[in-house]
């Protein structure tokens, strides 16, 4: 579709900047109970996976740091996947880890293409 190829920077930054909003609220959810309480008491490594969902998440949104947060965040969803969901069965659709399968693949592609567009680090791209 070529009417959208003069958008590609700026559908791309939205993607960046919702995912990371989205990943920020599984943190605020986490250690705030908002907007809805967490249904799991919190041990040390739900703690660790807060923080990063906070702080990545923050970061990505803004576009600071956006590389390094991203493959952190790309590297958490990995583990939280196969640890949460991977002993429920192989295929995300039957485990329930649909969304944090999606994550891990798109914090990937967000640390390999860099920040872009509507970013506080000015926009670095990949070489």
């Amino acid at each position: 579709m070529k009417f959208l190829d003069a958008h590609v920077d700026r559908a791309y930054a939205l993607l960046r900047i919702v995912s990371g909003l989205l990943f920020l609220a599984h943190g605020v959810q986490k250690f705030l109970n908002f907007p809805t309480a967490f249904p799991y008491p919190l041990n040390p490594m739900l703690y660790a996976a807060a923080a990063i969902e906070l702080v990545a998440g923050s970061l990505i949104a803004l576009g600071l740091m956006t590389r390094p947060a991203a493959f952190i965040a790309s590297g958490m969803s990995a583990v939280g996947y196969w640890l949460a969901h991977g002993s429920k069965g192989l295929f995300p659709i039957a485990n329930g880890g649909e969304t944090i399968a999606l994550y891990c693949f798109i914090f990937l592609y967000i640390a390999a293409r860099g920040s872009g567009i509507w970013s506080v680090d000015g926009g670095t791209k990949a070489a």
